[in-house]
C-alpha cells in the first residue's frame, strides 16, 4: 500500500483547490465547481473566488450569479449556504438528498418543536413540500419574512387542533420574530434545497432573497441520484484525499448512514493509502498526481476563514500543532488562514476603521523572511482593494513557539 507523505498531500490538495497558481476568469465555473464555496458570512465565496481568480471584480462575479446564473447559491453540505455551478445542481442539491431511514441534512434541531406539537417530520415535510409550488414567480426578502410566509401557507393543510400550537413565538433564539411554525420551516427549508425547490436570489442591501429552483434556473431540477452521489463523493475525494467514510460523513453534515451510502457508490474507484500509518482512501485517477505533484507558482496565500481549502478535517495536515487549532477554527468568527506552501502558518484579519481604511493584523507563529512578508503584504493590499477599500495598515506579529522552526 502507498504511502503518501504530508507535503505530498498538501501540494496535490493546493492544486485540487486551484491555489497552485492564478486562474483566469474563464475558468470560474470549473474553479467554483472543485466542492462549492461556502457563503457564510455572506461574502465568503466571494473572498474564495478571490483568491482564485484574482483578476475577477466583485461585479463580475455578481453577474455570473445574479444574471448569467451560471453560478447557484443554494443550502447544501452541512446545510450552509453554497455557491456552485448551476450546471452541477445534482451534485451539491440533489446527491444530499436523505435515503430511507436517514435523517435530512440539518435538521436534528427541529425534535423540540415536533414534540411541542406532537407532529412526525415526514407529514410535516410533505406538507411542505405541497406548498413550495407557491414560490414559482414570487421573490421574498430576508430569511425571516421567507420562514413566515411558508408557515402561513402551511397553515391550512395543519389539524384544526394544532394551528394555535404552529402560531405560538418559537422556542428558538427570537420569539418576538419567529413563530413555531416558522421554527419548523426554517429546519426542512434544507430538505427543500436538495428537492430542488428553494434556493437564494439575488442580494439586497444586507438582506438575502429567496425563490424556486425552476424561477431561478428556468427549469425544475432533473438529476441521476445515484450518479450526482457519486459525484459528489469524486468532489470530495479529489478535493479532500485522502480520506475515510468518517471524515466524508463529518465534512457533508450527514448521518453516518447516508455518508456510508453515499461512499459505497463510488468505492470501485477509489485505492486505499497510507498517511502516518493510518489507511485511508483516494481516487485511483488521482494516483498520479499524489506521486507527481505540480509545481507551485504561488507559495504563499491568505484566505479567507471560510476558504474550502480550510475545510480539512485532518486538520494536521494543514497545522500539525493541534495547539494551534483552536486559533484557526473558532466556533464562530474564523480569522483568516496565512497558508505556506498548504501549512497554515498564521492568522490575519481585516477591519475597517471609520474613514482610515482597512487594517489588516497579522499573526505568525514561525518568522518568515522579508521576501513572505514582502508577498504578505501585497496579498493584503490586494484583498482590500478587491473589496474597494484602501488599505491603512498591515501590522505583523510573530509569536514563536519554543519548537517552532523557521522554514519560509
Amino acid at each position: 500500500m502507498t504511502e503518501l507523505s504530508v507535503e505530498q498531500i498538501r501540494r496535490f490538495r493546493l492544486a485540487a483547490h486551484h491555489l497552485d497558481r492564478v486562474y483566469a476568469n474563464a475558468d470560474i465555473p470549473v474553479v467554483v465547481g472543485a466542492c462549492g464555496m461556502q457563503n457564510s458570512p455572506p461574502g465568503a465565496w466571494e473572498t474564495a473566488l478571490f483568491n482564485r481568480v484574482p483578476g475577477c471584480s466583485r461585479a463580475e462575479m455578481e453577474r455570473l450569479l445574479y444574471e448569467e446564473k451560471v453560478l447557484l447559491q443554494a443550502w447544501s453540505m452541512r446545510g450552509a449556504p453554497v455557491v456552485f455551478p448551476a450546471s452541477e445542481s445534482g451534485a451539491f442539491l440533489a446527491a444530499l438528498t436523505a435515503g430511507e431511514g436517514e435523517p435530512w441534512i440539518y435538521t436534528q434541531g427541529i425534535a423540540l418543536a415536533l414534540e411541542f406539537l406532537q407532529m412526525d417530520f415526514d407529514t410535516l415535510l410533505e406538507q411542505m413540500v405541497q406548498v413550495l409550488p407557491q414560490l414559482d414567480g414570487r421573490l421574498i426578502l430576508s430569511k425571516t419574512a421567507l420562514d413566515q410566509t411558508i408557515a402561513e401557507w402551511m397553515l391550512p393543510l395543519l389539524p384544526e387542533e394544532k394551528r394555535k400550537l404552529w402560531n405560538q413565538p418559537s422556542m428558538y433564539g427570537s420569539p418576538d420574530q419567529q413563530t413555531v411554525g416558522g421554527a419548523v420551516v426554517s429546519f426542512l427549508l434544507r430538505p427543500c434545497a436538495y428537492l430542488g425547490l428553494v434556493v437564494f436570489g439575488e442580494r439586497n442591501g444586507i438582506s438575502p432573497t429567496f425563490t424556486s429552483y425552476k424561477t431561478w434556473v428556468g427549469r425544475g431540477l432533473e438529476a441521476d441520484h445515484q450518479e450526482a452521489a457519486r459525484e459528489l463523493v469524486r468532489k470530495y475525494l479529489h478535493c479532500y484525499g485522502p480520506a475515510t467514510p468518517d471524515l466524508f460523513v463529518t465534512w457533508l453534515g450527514c448521518s453516518k448512514k447516508q455518508g456510508r451510502r453515499l461512499w459505497e457508490l463510488a468505492a470501485q474507484e477509489m485505492e486505499p493509502v497510507s498517511v502516518l500509518g493510518k489507511r485511508a482512501f483516494i481516487l485511483a485517477a488521482d494516483r498520479d498526481g499524489f506521486g507527481s505533484p505540480k509545481e507551485l507558482s504561488r507559495e504563499v496565500l491568505l484566505l479567507g476563514g471560510h476558504d474550502p481549502f480550510l475545510d480539512q478535517r485532518d486538520r494536521f495536515i494543514l497545522q500539525p500543532d493541534k495547539s494551534l487549532h483552536k486559533q484557526i477554527w473558532k466556533l464562530v468568527s474564523n480569522p483568516g488562514a496565512i497558508v505556506y506552501r498548504g501549512e497554515i502558518i498564521g492568522v490575519w484579519t481585516g477591519k475597517k476603521s471609520g474613514n482610515k481604511g482597512m487594517e489588516i493584523k497579522m499573526t505568525l507563529w514561525k518568522e518568515c523572511g522579508r521576501d513572505v512578508r514582502r508577498e504578505l503584504e501585497r496579498l493584503g493590499a490586494e484583498y482590500a482593494a478587491f473589496r474597494g477599500i484602501a488599505c491603512s495598515s498591515i501590522i505583523f506579529q510573530v509569536i514563536s513557539k519554543s519548537d517552532a522552526q523557521p522554514h519560509c
